[in-house]
This record gives structure tokens, sequence and C-alpha cells, in this order.
């Protein structure tokens, strides 16, 4: 009898243990599946929160037909933006810089007018001005990006390819100054491994507070697709170029003409800036700046000839190595009623044109 006892407790004990262990080993796995479980629901949490600030950006505008035909068409452009009070969104620059038309489209399908009121180009940033606020808007805030460290987590929320609110995640994976003259227009951009696509230009980089550290500019890509190396100005770049001073948008798109081209087209200094787009209802375009007219290859890279040539703005010459953003600064700065004086070449001959400043 007394084997028979010991040989059930022996039983019993093995039982016990076989389910301590069990249990040892359920907990160690949910501790280990914990912190996975916890950033994906952090993540669409978060997402959740920030999703109804995130805005497509829809442009329209008029211009020269590719080459090899003929007059002018209309063309379409695509992209993203946030908004961050309002009636003001941040997107990229390149994508409303000379746009004639820009809308701004919510995720519930709310459509309103915009107005640009800022580009800082070094930075490929651009503020609007919403004709009215949404109905129910949710406002994102900006963060200090300069707390950014590389290997923090990110999100980016925009509409590649026209899909609206689309969430790719990531990693800040560097971060490059582009400096600049102009001490204190010094330019910071985060790079970030997280997807980005055709329609995602403006999109908001948010850290996993929701808030935002950066506005997608560019992707580096042989395909033209994502391949992990993409580019967002800093929030405290947005900042200081936009927010913190005066904006202001010339609708000019031009490109800097120098060295060899610049002595082709007879420039009376080494520097200048060809205008290839004005914008309807510019300042350029009331001050009656000139656009091109003549699509060109030089040295391989499509250009517009035939149009103004911008050689100094308020007696500020452009230079071979001028900061744009220099003169847009310059440009702010001018007060109600005074005179914005650009000095072009047209058609050979050198006029200087007299805008006043009404906004």
């Amino acid at each position: 009898m007394r084997q028979i006892i010991d040989a059930l407790a022996s039983k019993r004990l093995f039982s016990l243990t076989l389910g301590t262990r069990l249990a040892l080993f359920l907990v160690a796995l949910c501790l280990f599946a914990t912190p996975e479980q916890v950033d994906g629901q952090q993540l669409r949490d978060v997402f959740r929160t920030v999703q109804r600030s995130v805005v497509i950006i829809r442009t329209a505008q008029i211009g020269l037909a590719p080459y090899p035909q003929q007059g002018l068409v209309s063309s379409n452009g695509l992209g993203s933006g946030v908004l961050i009070s309002n009636d003001r969104v941040l997107t990229a620059a390149h994508l409303v810089e000379s746009a004639d038309r820009t809308a701004v489209e919510f995720s519930q399908g709310e459509v309103i007018p915009a107005s640009v009121i800022g580009c800082a180009l070094s930075a490929d940033v651009a503020l609007l001005q919403l004709d009215r606020s949404p109905a129910n808007y949710t406002a994102a805030k900006l963060s200090d990006s300069d707390q950014v460290a590389v290997g923090d987590e990110i999100f980016v929320v925009g509409s590649p390819y026209g899909i609206s609110n689309t969430l790719t995640a990531g990693h800040v994976s560097g971060k490059r100054a582009l400096n600049n003259r102009n001490a204190n227009a010094n330019i910071e951009f985060l790079q970030t491994d997280a997807a980005i696509n055709s329609g995602n230009s403006g999109s908001p980089v948010f850290n996993l507070k929701g808030e935002v550290i950066g506005i997608v500019s560019n992707i580096m890509s042989k395909s033209g697709g994502s391949e992990g190396l993409a580019f967002a100005a800093s929030s405290n770049t947005a900042r200081r170029t936009l927010l913190d001073q005066k904006p202001f948008w010339t609708g000019i798109e031009g490109i800097r003409v120098e060295g060899s081209l610049a002595r082709a087209l007879n420039l009376p200094q080494p520097a200048g800036i060809l205008v290839q787009r004005v914008a309807e209802g510019s300042i350029a375009a009331r001050g009656g700046i000139r656009p091109g007219t003549l699509r060109a290859s030089v040295e391989g890279d499509e250009v517009i000839l035939g149009g103004d040539i911008i050689l100094s703005v308020n007696e500020m010459p452009v230079e071979e190595d001028c900061d744009f953003d220099a003169i847009y600064g310059r440009i702010a700065q001018l007060k109600l009623g005074e005179n914005l004086v650009i000095t072009i070449l047209r058609q050979g001959k050198i006029v200087k044109l007299a805008i006043p400043i009404t906004q």
C-alpha cells in the first residue's frame, strides 16, 4: 500500500511540475509577444487620431504642351498635405508653386478651394490658406524636430497614386542639413525608409505621439517608386520658413541659368532666373512677368525659352550661388503699399517692373 501511495504522490508531483512549466511557458510567450502587440495597437490608435488631419491636394494649371505637340494644355497635379489649424495646410512647394488653381479634399469628401500664401523652395514646403474652415476638422500638431533621432519609429499618411489615408511605417534613417549663406535659414531634411510613392508629396511624417515631424519632399529612385530612401523637410524647418515669418508666394516657376547658357542668352551678369511658368492670380502675374514660350533641350535637360530672365529683386542681384529663399525673404519684408521692383531681361532689353504689395 505504501508503494502505491508513493507512486501516486510522485505522479501528482510530476503533473504539477508539468503544469507549472506550461504556465511559465505561456507567461513567457505573452511577455515576448506583448511589445509587438502594443506597438501595433499604438500605431493603430494614433493613426485614428490623426487621419482626419491628412488631406489630398489637387492642382490644375495651363502650360505648354509637351514636345512635339503644339499649343497649350491643361494638366492636373495630385499630392498630400496636413491641416495645422482651422484654415491652413502644409504641403510640398513643388506641388503648388506654379499652380493656377488649388483645392484641398478632406477624408470625409469635403473639397475646399485654397490659395498658396507661402513657398520655401529650398525646403520644398508650402503653406495654403483655405477659403473657409472645414465642417469638422482635426488639426495636427507640429513637433519639435530637434528632438528626433535616427532610429525613431515614424509613420507617413498620404495619398500615393490617389489612394487616400494610406499609412506606411518605418524609421528615421538619417538627418541631413542643407546650409546656405543665410544662417537663419538652415534647411534640415529627415531621411526615412518608410515607403513613399507618387502622390505622397506633401504627406505628413508623424511620430508615435501623432505629432508632425516632417513634410515629405521627394524620393531617390531609379524606378520612380519607393526604394527605401525618401526625404522630408523637418517640422522646425517648415516652422522657421513659413510660420515664424511672413510667408510669401511669387507664383513663378523658374530655373537658374549660368555659365555657357547665361552667355548664350546674352545675360549682362553671370546668372539669372529664367521664368518657366507664372501662376494665375499670383503677384508675378499681376506684375506682368512673362513665362517661356518655346520648349528646348539644353545639354539633355528640357527648358522653356523665351520668357523673362530675372536679374535682380529689390536691388538684390541673382548670383551663381544665390539663395532663392534669401530673395523671397527680402520680398516678404515689404509692407502694404510698397513696391516690389524686379529687374528683368526681356527680348534683349533690361526692364524694371514695379509691383505694389497689396496683401
